[in-house]
């Protein structure tokens, strides 16, 4: 099946660029933002640590649920429409849960929050590969990951200042803003990448098909795992951030930086050599030298946890400098080999890519954080586990894509891009 031709850009790439990146950020200010807050939403509604907890994972279920429809709802209807009302829904619930009076209603608006926010990541990558290809792409890929790696550092850094003046209704108010400057930026700004002659039309039946089609994709499942379970090994840290920051380290809700200013400086760095990597050296190779990356940071981590008693900053939080920089080296690649198997249904391959990955991160937040976020060595150990699963994913597609290249039937995932 042929690809769509490749539509004109009315928006510089640098802007587009700053635009998708935003438009990527406010899912995990969702998430990140309320962080410093924990303690005195948890006294306001009686709600223990594993209560509070819930706030994540009901947030993360339902950005799961909900990013099976947005991928393909764009390929149906156009990107920009699909971002438009998402970003009007997220408002709307943002609003419900700074006005929340107990916890129930609190994690009702955050489920809401969870079925928006996932437009602007998923159709966003969607809109890259729309508009470009190849290096190019993957150039794009990485510069928005740059601006998108800066939301979890900020976050709860901005939270942390919101609660040093008013209380933590604020912080949501703050993220209805938020949502409607990218709504009117986005209004103004991007163009419909996915014109209508490319559309295909939203018929139920063909939708469970194509979808069935993708999941069963033994490629498409090599891949998804790889990227799913790299993300893991970092992610376990973000979701434990609290029990992490404030019980472990024993620092305050104004220190969350110490925690996600390395992690994210990693992140950044690791989009900008991916991006200037591009067109110069081969994708199999970065993702190998991404995979190495992380596991001499987990391994340092390890080695730390068993030499002290208490873990303390800035050691406790410096090998995830150099993970997070891997996992920036891997994603862009592993994301547009997914794209590029399915180039007229860009949006529901970046659904189901992001749904394994969300489904996965919901389970760490709400069922394996409450259970190993007590003690460092725990949190580093299962760390360990994940990376050993992405690498093995990973290898096993490089190992039969080789096999099927001597058959002249596929290439080895990311010569392709």
């Amino acid at each position: 099946m042929a690809a769509p031709a490749t539509p004109t850009l009315s928006i510089s790439v640098r802007r587009l660029a700053l635009l998708l990146g935003g438009l990527a950020m406010f899912g995990p200010f969702s998430i990140d933002t309320i962080f410093p807050a924990f303690p005195s939403i948890g006294a306001q509604f009686g709600a223990d640590k594993v209560a509070m907890q819930q706030t994540i994972s009901v947030y993360l279920v339902a950005y799961a649920l909900m990013s099976i429809v947005h991928g393909p709802l764009s390929d149906a209807i156009g990107r920009r429409k699909v971002i438009l009302g998402g970003l009007f829904v997220f408002a709307i619930a943002s609003a419900g849960c700074a006005l929340a009076k107990d916890l129930p209603t609190l994690l009702a608006f955050r489920a809401l929050q969870g079925l928006s926010s996932g437009v602007g990541l998923i159709v966003g990558r969607a809109v890259i590969r729309d508009v470009l290809h190849g290096d190019d792409a993957q150039r794009l890929m990485s510069q928005v990951s740059m601006i998108f790696g800066v939301a979890p550092a900020l976050a709860p850094v901005i939270g942390g200042w919101i609660l040093g003046w008013s209380r933590w209704p604020a912080i949501f108010w703050f993220l209805v803003l938020f949502s409607v400057v990218l709504l009117v930026g986005t209004w103004r700004m991007l163009p419909e990448t996915h014109p209508p002659q490319s559309r295909l039309a939203l018929a139920p039946r063909r939708l469970l098909r194509d979808y069935v089609a993708i999941v069963v994709n033994p490629r498409f499942q090599r891949l998804s795992a790889a990227s799913a379970f790299n993300f893991a090994a970092l992610w376990v840290y973000i979701a434990s951030a609290p029990a992490f920051v404030l019980d472990i380290l024993k620092l305050s809700e104004r220190e969350f930086g110490w925690f996600f200013v390395p992690m994210i400086s990693g992140m950044i760095l690791g989009a900008y050599v991916s991006g200037r990597s591009a067109g110069k050296v081969k994708g199999e190779k970065l993702v190998s030298i991404g995979f190495a990356c992380s596991a001499l940071a987990i391994g340092l981590n390890l080695l730390y946890n068993l030499l002290v008693d208490v873990p303390q900053v800035p050691w406790a939080v410096l090998p995830m400098v150099l993970n997070a920089f891997g996992i920036a080296l891997v994603f862009p690649i592993v994301t547009l080999a997914i794209l590029d198997m399915y180039p007229r249904q860009r949006g529901s391959a970046s659904s189901l890519q992001a749904f394994t990955s969300l489904v996965l991160n919901a389970v760490i937040a709400g069922v394996l954080s409450p259970w190993i976020s007590d003690r460092a060595l725990w949190l580093v150990c299962t760390a360990i586990v994940f990376l050993a699963l992405a690498y093995g994913f990973w290898r096993w597609e490089a190992r039969v894509a080789r096999t099927r290249l001597g058959e002249g039937t596929t290439t080895v995932p990311g010569e392709s891009i």
